[in-house]
């Protein structure tokens, strides 16, 4: 139930969406979060979500990666739709990878461990071919040095860093990233960042929920402002950030511009 509906590359296509979410609602009690929310988003994407805090970003992330079941609505994934009844969840998981602010590495296994853990147990790939691929992404990504480190002897962006190379080592269909920069320190912000300015410009499909203004108008093929659990605004960044049709948009953006953090 977006406000603004902006032009979508599969709309000018015709091309499968990479996903496609519709009249999704969620709640949690009588709290309702989602309320019939809709999006759909293009193979190689990156749709960027804001809004306050509260407004569903996490939410609707979480509900993506089936880890909150729906109230109604659907989801579908490069033509599958993961919310019918009867959907092996694990298989689902296996292609959609998910970050979130806090690490959630497991501190008495490596960096190495960390990453090639799920593709052993849940893609049964072997030891050899995990690790290998595991190196390859930790080269890529300036962590190669810190293989055989344990989770406490890294910095917070490198902790943050090697979570994304675990959910990229499952080489997932669509990554959705939620706050990942949160906890971090300031300084330590922009190698994650520049991780995810990387994975974008391989082509990778993503969503992404993040406080990270000035990030979200450099990274984002489109911005959705969530607000009372649907998107009320949606379109390229620099519509949304310089030239917002609704009130509750401009109201957001005041409020950020007023806290330096755009």
């Amino acid at each position: 139930m977006s406000g603004t509906a902006a032009a979508t590359p599969e709309a000018s296509t015709g091309a499968r969406p990479a996903l496609e979410i519709s009249g999704l609602w969620k709640s949690f009690g009588n709290l309702r979060v989602l309320r019939g929310l809709d999006l759909t988003v293009a193979e190689h994407e990156v749709v960027c979500l804001i809004g306050s805090s509260g407004c569903g970003k996490s939410t609707l992330l979480r509900c993506v990666n089936l880890l909150e079941p729906i109230d109604g609505g659907r989801i579908v994934v490069e033509g599958e739709e993961i919310t019918a009844p009867g959907v092996n969840v694990n298989r689902i998981r296996r292609r959609i990878g998910i970050v979130f602010q806090s690490f959630n590495l497991f501190p008495h296994m490596s960096v190495l461990r960390n990453v090639t853990l799920a593709p052993r147990k849940a893609a049964g790939k072997s030891k050899a071919q995990a690790e290998a691929e595991a190196t390859g992404l930790l080269e890529r990504f300036g962590l190669a040095d810190k293989r055989n480190e344990y989770p406490d002897r890294l910095s917070g962006g490198q902790q943050q860093r090697v979570a994304i190379v675990r959910a990229l080592a499952m080489q997932p269909d669509l990554l959705l990233l939620d706050e990942i920069t949160s906890a971090l320190d300031p300084e330590l912000v922009a190698e994650v960042l520049n991780v995810i300015r990387e994975l974008a410009r391989g082509g990778m499909t993503m969503v992404i929920a993040t406080h990270e203004m000035g990030f979200a108008r450099d990274i984002a093929s489109r911005v959705c402002f969530l607000d009372g659990g649907v998107i009320l605004e949606q379109g390229p960044p620099a519509d949304i950030f310089s030239h917002p049709r609704e009130a509750r948009t401009l109201q957001f953006l005041e409020r950020i511009i007023e806290a330096g953090r755009l």
